[in-house]
Parts: C-alpha cells; structure tokens; sequence
C-alpha cells in the first residue's frame, strides 16, 4: 500500500467521479459540444415558459377561471419554490443514485413540467369529453387547468437550481463561465422560438385544424420541444453516483493513502471540511481514521438546513439580494408589458366590450408586445454571445452594475415617454437584463466556491465544517430568491396599479428598483479578485 496504491486509487476517484466534488482533482475540460448539449435542458424549459406567457391567461379565460382565484395561481407556486427550493437542493447533494446526484431530480421535474402542460392546455378539453354536465364540467375545467398552470411554473422555476449545481458539479471553472453563457445563449434562443410559435394564428392553419384548436398544438410542439431538449441535456455529460466513491476505499488501506472517505459529502461553500481528504495533521501523526463504511452517516434536516442557511457567509446573502432586487425589477416589466402595450402604447381598453374598437385595439397592442418579448429574447442570446469579450475588459462588476442600470434607464425612459418604435427598440435592454441575471450571479457563485476550495487545499489542520452546505444548496438559495421575487411582484404591483389607476407605475416601478439594485451591486457585493 504505497504511492503505487494511492496513485492508483487517485485514478479510481477520477474515473468514477470525472467532476472534482471537492475541488481536489480538475474535472476534464468539456469539449463545446457537451456544454451545448448541456444547455439544451435551458432551451426547452424557456420554450415552454415563452407559451405559457403567450397562452396561459386566455386558457385560464376560456374556462371561465373567476378572477378572485387568480392571485392564487400566479402565488401559491411561487411561495412552495420559496420554501422548498432549499430543501431540493440540499436532498441533491446528499443523494446516492446510481445515475448521479442532479439528474435524478431534473428528470423528475421535467416530467411535472410535461405533466402541467398538458393539464392546462387539455384539461378543458378533456373534461369536457369525460363529463357531460356542465356545471361539473365547469368545476373540474377550472381545477384541472389550476392544478396544471400550478404544478408548471412551480416544476420550471424549481428546475434551474439543479441545472446550475449539475453544471458546476461536472466543469472545470473555465467550463463553468463558458456553460453559463450557453445557457443564457440557449435560453434566449428557446423564448424567442416560443413567442414566434405562440404569435402565429394556428386555427387558420392546416396544423390547427388536424389537431383541433391551439392550444392542442402548442402542446404538441412544447411537449416535443421538453422531451428532445431534456433527453439530450441528461445525456450530456456523465455524473459519478455519490456512493461509488467509497466503493474504492480498502479497510486497511494507509492513512497516507486514503484519498477519500464516505462520510458526510461536504463542498462548494463551507470554509473547512472533513470528509474530502482525511485530516493532514492526523496523517502526519500516523493516526488511522475509521473505516469510511463505519462512521455515522449525518442526514440533513430541516433544522440544520435552516441553520446552514442562516449562517450563509455575508458575501453570499449579498449576492442573494442583488439577485433578488434585479428580478423583481424584472419580472415586474415582464409580467405587465403586453398589458402597458395595450393600455398605455395603444390606448385600448382591456374592458370594454369585445366586439367594441377600444377592445380590438388593446388585443393589437398586446399582439405586438409579444413580439416585443421576441426581440427581448433575441436579444438576450445575442449578449449572452457579447458577454465574454465585455467580461475580459469591465469585469464581472462591470457587467452587472451595466446591466442594472441600462434596464433601470430603458424602462424610466419607456414608462415617462410612451411610444411604439422607441418601446420596441428598448426592448432589446430588456434581453441585456435578462442575460445578465442568468450568467453574473451564477459566475460570481462559481468564483466564490474556487476561493473555498483554494482554501481548503491550503489548510493543514481543521475541524469539520458544521454548515452542512453545498453546491446544491448555495445555487438553491440564489434561485428561490426568484420566486420571492414573484411572490414580491405578484403581491404588491396589483396594489399599486389599483391605487395609481395606471399601469405606468408599473414600469416607473421596476425601474426604480433596478437603480437601486444598480447603486446595491456596486457597492455591496463582493467580487473576487
């Protein structure tokens, strides 16, 4: 059991687990059509995301939904994401299947993805085949397209964390900025597709008419999309199963020898850690650590989770901030803007009586804010290509302090000035926003958790890390601050409106909040060096 023997359990560890967990071995460099491959799991999720938006409120419309339940299906998904998010990511990074830790979770969230979509967009149809009374028809229309939206947006916002630990589990950190932009590229590819599909009149079409109405094709294309793009996205790069590590460990094998142990599987985010590489200093003094298969497994529970969240590093809750007050500013544009378009572009009338010209009107305006979303997509991925040659000269703070603030100034300049072509044209900024939160604050994880592991690598003695958090949970933590954000927007905007009369507030709003936002990521956040 010499270096002979060490050596060779070195190259076990690698093989099994081509992702260097603990950030002791370099996972391989990915070629780019794997991280491409990789990125087609964003791709298909924003595709459905883009048809929901188009489709959503004249499905929740057409099967007579009352308008005192719409506040519940916009935020009963959101706050489950908040509550929960945490406690996914924290489960995948102590899962032990064989397929790997992230893919098991993403594969089952994809598969409610599937299971929503098809509840909203067929659950008024099937409904009404099964039941022939329409009192009981109407009940189960509206409960089965609830159910469906609900379990939807809450499987598309949950999937992002472990897509995110996934990619940072199995790269290299080149690979990890490089697989970011793709992500934030194939993201905006898969909207614009989306909006384009959705802005198409499908019931004067032949497709249309073979598949019934469409809403009957646009689950036909999502469905198809989801399947294509999640099936290649699990292929793409291997994921080692956690419990075959210690598989490689022999009882007897020598302290000096033993690269790895089956304990608790601590990494990313802690300062210290236990169960990597044995203690150098009890190495050193020639003592033998138990046997990997005897020690106490520790499970995650909610209260240690709770605590682990709680002690999140400063730098870290900074960062969840910033994140948080960029997608409310957002989101509160996105959610509203085929509706200020209508309103406020076209002066229409949502209102009025659907055969009258202000109401004709206001469905133009809308019409064109969906393609104004188009060129919000479009350009999303066309930045998210500018990225990294903006990125070599200002920095990742230059980046996000530029994102901030030329949406906070695209959208005071849209809600004080209201004009079709110079709306459309600063719809592009929108697209700046959208790929700057997608990329900077996953980058800005990704070079946190490089500094812990540069740590880690220096320390010569050190007790156990006591956090208990991972990958899983520090890229959880930052995405739920996404449905926060909604639950934020969702909340308090439909107040606003109310009070202002005006859907401009809106917009004067989510400005407002990304120059904020711009002043807090400028001066709060940290950046490594």
């Amino acid at each position: 059991m010499g270096a002979n023997s060490g050596q060779a359990d070195l190259h076990t560890y690698k093989s099994l687990a081509e992702v260097g967990p603990l950030g002791s071995v370099e996972p391989p460099e990915r070629p780019r059509s794997r991280l491409i491959m990789h990125s087609m799991a964003m791709f298909g999720r924003e595709f459905c995301y883009a048809v929901e938006a188009a489709y959503v409120t004249p499905v929740l419309l057409s099967v007579g939904l009352p308008k005192s339940l719409y506040s519940m299906v916009w935020l009963l998904s959101p706050i489950l994401g908040f509550l929960l998010q945490p406690v996914v990511g924290s489960a995948s990074d102590h899962c032990r299947s064989r397929w790997g830790r992230r893919r098991p979770y993403i594969l089952t969230l994809g598969l409610m993805m599937l299971l929503g979509l098809a509840l909203y967009l067929n659950g008024d149809a099937v409904t009404s085949a099964l039941i022939a009374n329409p009192r009981r028809k109407l009940v189960w229309a509206i409960s089965v397209t609830m159910i469906g939206v609900v379990l939807f947006d809450f499987a598309a916002d949950f999937i992002d964390g472990p897509i995110k630990a996934y990619l940072f589990d199995v790269c290299s950190h080149r690979d990890k900025e490089r697989g970011l932009h793709y992500h934030a590229l194939f993201t905006g590819f898969g909207g614009a597709l989306g909006y384009t599909l959705g802005a198409i009149d499908w019931p004067h079409l032949e497709l249309g008419r073979v598949l019934g109405t469409e809403f009957q094709v646009m689950f036909f294309f999502s469905s198809l999309m989801l399947t294509l793009c999640f099936g290649i996205h699990l292929c793409s790069i291997p994921e080692a199963p956690l419990r075959d590590v210690a598989k490689d460990i022999p009882p007897q094998q020598a302290p000096q020898d033993l690269l790895l142990s089956n304990g608790m599987y601590e990494y990313g985010s802690i300062k210290k850690f236990k169960n990597g590489f044995v203690n150098p200093e009890l190495a050193m003094q020639g003592e033998k650590p138990k046997n990997p298969a005897e020690q106490p497994r520790r499970a995650m529970t909610m209260k240690s989770l709770l605590r682990a969240l709680v002690s999140m590093p400063p730098h870290y809750r900074c960062l969840c901030i910033s994140h948080l007050l960029g997608w409310t500013a957002f989101l509160s544009t996105m959610l509203f803007f085929t509706d200020f378009m209508g309103q406020i572009v076209y002066h229409g009338d949502p209102y009025s009586a659907h055969n009258s010209t202000e109401f004709l009107v206001y469905e133009r305006g809308v019409e064109v804010g969906c393609w104004g979303l188009c060129i919000n997509s479009m350009f999303s991925s066309l930045y998210s290509y500018l990225q990294k040659a903006l990125g070599s000269h200002i920095g990742l703070k230059g980046l996000y302090f530029m994102g901030y603030l030329l949406f906070g100034l695209g959208t005071g300049f849209i809600g004080l000035f209201p004009n079709l072509y110079s709306t459309l044209v600063l719809c592009s900024l929108f697209g700046v926003m959208s790929s700057t939160l997608y990329t900077v604050p996953f980058n800005l994880i990704a070079e946190y958790h490089r500094e812990e592991e540069e740590e880690r690598q220096q320390l010569t003695a050190g007790g156990p890390d006591s956090s208990g958090r991972g990958k899983g949970v520090d890229c959880a933590a930052l995405t739920c601050m996404v449905q926060l954000a909604q639950i934020l927007v969702g909340g308090g905007l439909g107040f606003l409106v109310n009070m202002a009369g005006s859907v401009v507030v809106v917009v004067i709003t989510s400005s407002t909040v990304a120059l904020i936002g711009c002043c807090f990521v400028a001066l709060f956040v940290r950046y490594a060096d």
